[in-house]
């Protein structure tokens, strides 16, 4: 009783350790900005790298801002919503989550000068939401290309080109080629339709970048259990069992009284094996695959019919090989029906330097998975590519569901701040602030691309203001040289939509606080500093 004496308001009516902030905008503006700039110098092709170690002590070394926020585990809850926002635009598009989280940035701290200047918080928001709807309006007026057949890949590797370039700048064309292949492979004649499952990465040390390739079909990182090496034109059965003499499922005692009976009993159990390994080769099967063991006994007698005997453990790269080859797994050592029984031209193992690669390869053009085998020096050099190749395989996909494109390095954040601008000054009342502000908040991706390659951002800006005003839509910043030229750099209408609009409602969202309210923290005991340790120590 003697705390409400004490105290009045909230803090009273709250347990212990509890706290209160009244009035927290400019504070969470401050965090949402120091958060924004974590990635910003990771921006564009000429980005720079991170070095992040999680709270497991494993080791990252990207300029992926989606993997870099997710391992930095953020705590500040304003600072948390732009992380969120970041997420969603990886999951929405699979691209775009450094461009969404730079402008959310530069948006609040736009916000935060109008603050200063006397506006309320709630005029902010509405004029942000009016300078939204005509940005978006204006994005879909310089759509400068469309890619009209996804099937076709001089249409699709210049409109993936971006995306991968933005993570491995020197292996754009190299990397796009494949990654337009490969989706092509899969794709569906209904663009809407493309799974991004489909295109599976496996990454083998050694080489060069330039030695990986893409496999039409199913790949995996182990040998065969037997001798055979290769089969042509094989009949795949898989088997979720293992491969073996059948054990009882009751325990029982066989009496021998004599040699014979023992060679008797022996060879009752072979020919048993034979005749079902036989009935089996019988349906015209020359593969079998397992996800379990092969016995010895089992394995001469798949030898003995010219069968490939293969070892899958995973029980997802098993899903993967059935719907590769287009097999249903038996819980059965059986003969398998026609429609159990899954095809296809080629398996083979092949070695890449010390590694043992099994593939299997569908020569059409519609296989239902593709595979790409990266080849680099180093795991983080693999894991990076991998990232660029995800961002590629989820622009493709994006463009299945909108071919639009428009123009990259900066061109079209530059004219939609100078439409906004036009904008702001016809509008009467205090929007006019708001929405001026949205539009000064777009150069931030042109100066960041420029200062990331080494230029001086504050000398490229009026070069392209100028480009613009005199009519050339397409005008961007030219990252060798820091001049504004006509580029031809296209990005996904999507990745710029998505980016904005989830940019714009992570920025609402943290403009409409007016008080932060903590409870206790829960009880129990911290973590040790220092890391887990073993029992022994």
């Amino acid at each position: 009783m003697s705390k409400f004496i004490k105290q009045a308001g909230l803090p009273a009516m709250l347990k212990d350790g509890a706290s209160v902030q009244d009035d927290p905008l400019l504070k969470n503006i401050q965090a949402c900005k120091e958060m924004s700039q974590v990635t910003r110098s990771s921006f564009g092709p000429f980005g720079l790298n991170k070095m992040v170690i999680n709270h497991l002590g494993r080791l990252f070394v990207t300029h992926d801002a989606a993997v870099i926020l997710r391992e930095l585990e953020v705590q500040h809850p304003a600072a948390n919503l732009l992380v969120m926002a970041s997420k969603a635009m990886e999951e929405e598009v699979g691209d775009g989550s450094n461009f969404c989280l730079m402008i959310a940035g530069e948006l609040l701290s736009e916000a935060e000068n109008l603050r200063k200047m006397g506006l309320k918080p709630t005029e902010i928001i509405r004029g942000y939401s009016v300078a939204l709807t005509k940005a978006q309006e204006i994005l879909k007026d310089n759509v400068v290309s469309k890619v009209k057949d996804h099937r076709d890949e001089k249409e699709v590797v210049p409109a993936i080109s971006s995306a991968i370039a933005s993570k491995q700048y020197g292996y754009t064309q190299f990397l796009s080629k494949l990654v337009a292949e490969a989706c092509i492979n899969v794709a569906h004649k209904n663009s809407k339709n493309f799974n991004v499952d489909s295109v599976r990465i496996l990454k083998v040390r050694g080489a060069s970048m330039l030695d990986s390739q893409h496999i039409r079909g199913f790949c995996i990182q182990r040998g065969t259990e037997g001798t055979i090496k290769k089969t042509v034109n094989a009949k795949i059965a898989v088997y979720n069992c293992g491969v073996e003499a059948a054990s009882t499922e009751t325990k029982g005692t066989v009496l021998i009284e004599n040699a014979d009976e023992l060679l008797n009993f022996s060879k009752s159990e072979e020919e048993r094996l034979d005749k079902a390994i036989g009935a089996i080769a019988a349906t015209g099967v020359n593969v079998i695959v397992s996800n379990s063991n092969y016995g010895e006994l089992a394995l001469h007698f798949v030898e003995k019919h010219n069968m490939m005997a293969v070892k899958v453990a995973s029980k997802f790269e098993m899903k993967r090989l059935c719907d590769a080859v287009g097999a249903l797994q038996m819980v059965r050592l059986e003969p398998p029906t026609v429609e159990d029984m899954g095809s296809c031209d080629k398996v083979e193992t092949i070695e890449l330097g010390e590694t043992t690669i099994l593939t299997f390869c569908q020569e059409r053009d519609d296989s239902k998975l593709s595979t790409i085998i990266l080849r680099g020096a180093t795991e983080q050099a693999l894991d990076d590519t991998e990232r660029a190749i995800d961002d590629g395989v989820n622009t493709y996909k994006a463009l299945g569901r909108d071919g639009s494109l428009v123009a990259g390095a900066g061109a079209v954040d530059m004219e939609i701040q100078k439409e906004l601008l036009k904008y702001a000054d016809e509008t009467a009342g205090i929007d006019q602030y708001s929405i001026r502000s949205f539009a000064h908040a777009f150069e931030v991706v042109p100066r960041t691309l420029s200062e990331v390659a080494g230029h001086v951002g504050h000398e490229v800006i009026p070069k392209l203001v100028a480009a613009h005003e005199s009519g050339d839509k397409l005008a961007g910043v030219e990252l060798e040289t820091g001049n504004a030229v006509t580029t031809d750099v296209r990005d996904c209408y999507l990745t710029k939509f998505w980016a904005t609009h989830l940019a714009v409602e992570a920025v609402i969202s943290v403009l409409k606080i007016d008080q932060i309210i903590m409870s206790k923290p829960a009880g129990g005991p911290k973590p040790r500093q220092g890391g887990a340790r073993d029992d022994d120590e």
